[in-house]
């Protein structure tokens, strides 16, 4: 028996989540049971109770507001314990077609992926403006560029993970999951596919996208900060190697004032040189110490896999029962 859950984090949306919730399908090709998650992250208006009159299956609720990231993996820890086989993200303010769901879930049943992330179109959503559209696809592109992955619409929300993908997903970012899990999905060589899906019309402004410039200086800050969780060594190593040649290159400059000029050296020059050459080696210790703590997190994450996964099926034995 297969089992489908639709996971919407919820903060304060008890003004579109009735409408949101009475456009999913009940029954969607390949699953047995369709059910409907809410996750609460610390609502103060009647998001819970409008939750609970449309007839929700699940509702876990965070007692303050934790953020974005953490309702989505909070949603996907409860999805599992309830015995999802795949599992459904989307947003409370309606602003996918959630008819669409179908499209994003063939993919996973035939096996073709383990993580399918729904493509807007972006260059036609009328209210996205002109600077959005195009920050949308440049960000889209640096996440290509990080992840090895071929996603069209990184920041998009709605997507959907075998149980597998989503056993192994871990979020380290309080902002949101839509950058930091498709990036650490293609370190984990997850077999990702893009669909088109439709969007509705606008019923509210972003409650993530507050200010342009934050969001770019966080989402930034986000693909560092994976690379160097996932790819240690190699950013350690591009940052010591870097530093070490500029280091060089100030170094010849010193040595050809020194042996053209009497021995006049400009000792700005030495200094300076001095002081990339020591940032370059220090760096490249890091690279090997943060390799060494990247082996320790991969042994400890399959650990975590293994544990996640033996909850996930006592929790569905405990269901069947």
């Amino acid at each position: 028996m297969k089992k489908l859950i639709i996971q919407i984090p919820c903060f304060n949306e008890a003004g579109t989540l009735a409408l949101a919730l009475k456009e999913i399908p009940r029954t969607v090709p390949g699953f047995d049971k369709v059910e409907i998650l809410i996750i609460d992250d610390g609502s103060t208006d009647a998001t819970v109770e409008v939750a609970q009159k449309c007839g929700v299956e699940h509702v876990v609720r965070h007692q303050h507001n934790m953020g974005l990231a953490k309702a989505f993996m909070t949603g996907i820890h409860a999805a599992l314990a309830a015995g999802a086989d795949v599992i459904v993200n989307t947003d409370a303010d309606n602003q996918y077609c959630a008819a669409d769901i179908p499209l994003l879930t063939a993919p996973v049943l035939s096996g073709e992926a383990e993580y399918v992330i729904g493509t807007r179109p972006i260059s036609e959503i009328s209210h996205f403006s002109p600077a959005k559209k195009i920050l949308q696809k440049i960000g889209s592109f640096m996440v290509r560029k990080f992840s090895g992955t071929q996603v069209e619409d990184a920041p998009s929300g709605f997507r959907a993970l075998s149980k597998e993908a989503a056993l192994q997903l871990n979020v380290f970012n309080d902002y949101t999951y839509t950058l930091e899990t498709i990036i650490q999905a293609g370190y984990k060589n997850m077999k990702i596919k893009c669909v088109p899906i439709r969007v509705n019309e606008d019923l509210r402004p972003s409650r993530l996208v507050k200010s342009i410039p934050k969001y770019i200086e966080r989402s930034v800050c986000t693909m560092i900060r994976i690379a160097i969780i996932y790819r240690p060594f190699r950013f350690f190593m591009t940052c010591g190697i870097t530093s070490f040649l500029i280091g060089c290159l100030i170094g010849i400059r010193f040595l050809w004032y020194y042996f053209n000029h009497a021995g006049q050296g400009m000792m700005q020059s030495l200094l300076l040189a001095s002081l990339f050459l020591l940032a370059g080696f220090i760096s490249c210790i890091i690279a090997f110490i943060a390799d060494l703590l990247a082996v320790n997190r991969k042994m400890l994450e399959d650990i975590q896999f293994i544990l996640r996964k033996e909850r996930a099926l006592k929790g569905k034995k405990d269901e069947i029962s």
